[in-house]
């Protein structure tokens, strides 16, 4: 099956300047992740689709290489690689299998900046509904003296040794492997005057204030990756990603399981009996649950679409309210003769219809002590 054009995938014109390839890779991403489309083989095909074009045109020589000779350049090994693998010469395959072994790599240029996790801790509510975060992330952060540059003159220069590649090619007995720059220390560049600021790091350690859109639905766990926003590269390198961790408080009312939510209502054994309407909590406000007579402890009232809307889904969850029968405490004189009075009225053979549980109870106690001594 012939691949689709890969501008025609990320849905950008041949001219689209880098800014323009990251956004729409990024819709892409949102859209197909697996994440957020579990089970479902095309869109996770599609994700992949659309990753591949990126790496492809994001690549200042691969898109060169791309748009004169098209998907054929990749497959041929042109191009110095395509998304499945290819090399220059046999010189780089053995670099790349013993680059680890005598401490090298194929890695041109210096790495980019660490990614970072960051848990932001949310009230049931915020989850629920969304919310924007501000947060306060520890990072190297660009220098701004030097414009993350390293120079205090901004000047940077190629490097003799490496010309700019960040790499070397060091002999190795049969072995050719390449690893990184030793004069300029993998970035390709060399700095004549180093910053004051940042010695010449491009990068100083400081605090990260972002503002953090919490989409409605998530729980604890749930990730969000903030391209770009992890830890600063060194220069000439990309930053990292910041990933931020969804952790949720626990509620006083409400508990969450998946996309229901679940409380307990208490209720006075003379509703339980007699039934009564009873007001409950949501989200949203309150509702009404109708509490039929001879209600028993643990009876579950649904009311469906008033838990959680699915991040992931259109699906909204419920909320199941579990009856509690709270057995009245501080009794008043007369509070006390009323229920002796009551309870009197149990007594005798038509005591057991009304309370089948604790006949039934009684009933296997004596089966089960009948079967010990026997």
């Amino acid at each position: 099956m012939s691949k689709r054009d890969y501008y025609e995938v990320l849905g950008v014109s041949r001219t689209a300047a880098e800014d323009e390839l990251k956004k729409a890779y990024r819709r892409a991403a949102q859209k197909f992740h697996p994440d957020r489309n579990p089970g479902d083989k095309a869109a996770e095909a599609s994700f992949k689709e659309a990753k591949e074009a990126y790496e492809v045109l994001s690549d200042g020589g691969k898109r060169r290489i791309y748009d004169q000779h098209g998907h054929a350049a990749f497959e041929n090994g042109m191009g110095g690689g395509n998304p499945g693998g290819g090399f220059h010469d046999v010189n780089d395959i053995f670099g790349d299998i013993f680059g680890d072994i005598f401490g090298g790599g194929r890695q041109r240029g210096p790495r980019r900046g660490a990614d970072l996790r960051y848990v932001v801790e949310l009230d049931l509510e915020e989850a629920v509904f969304g919310v924007d975060k501000r947060i306060e992330v520890p990072t190297l952060v660009a220098c701004k003296p030097c414009d993350g540059s390293g120079a205090e003159d901004g000047k940077v220069e190629t490097c003799g040794t490496c010309r700019g590649r960040g790499q070397v090619r060091m002999q190795r007995g049969i072995f050719a492997v390449q690893q990184a720059c030793p004069a300029c220390g993998g970035r390709g560049q060399t700095i004549a005057k180093p910053c004051k600021t940042c010695h010449g790091n491009g990068r100083v350690q400081d605090e990260k204030v972002l503002q953090v859109k919490i989409p409605a639905g998530v729980d604890t766990g749930d990730r969000i990756r903030l391209a770009g926003e992890g830890e600063a590269g060194p220069p000439g390198a990309q930053p990292g990603d910041l990933y931020v961790e969804v952790d949720v408080r626990a509620h006083p009312i409400f508990q969450r399981e998946g996309n229901d939510l679940y409380c307990e209502v208490p209720v006075r054994f003379s509703q339980a009996a007699l039934g009564a309407d009873i007001v409950v909590p949501t989200l949203e406000g309150e509702a009404l649950i109708k509490v039929p007579h001879g209600t028993q402890t643990g009876k579950l009232f649904r009311l469906r679409g008033k838990g959680v809307k699915s991040v992931r889904s259109h699906g909204t969850g419920d909320l199941l309210c579990r009856v509690v029968v709270e057995t009245p405490v501080n009794l008043t004189a007369r509070q006390r003769e009323l229920l002796k009075d009551f309870d009197a009225t149990f007594e005798g053979e038509h005591g057991a219809r009304h309370s089948p549980r604790s006949s039934g109870f009684l009933d296997g106690v004596k089966s089960f002590w009948d079967r010990m001594t026997s």
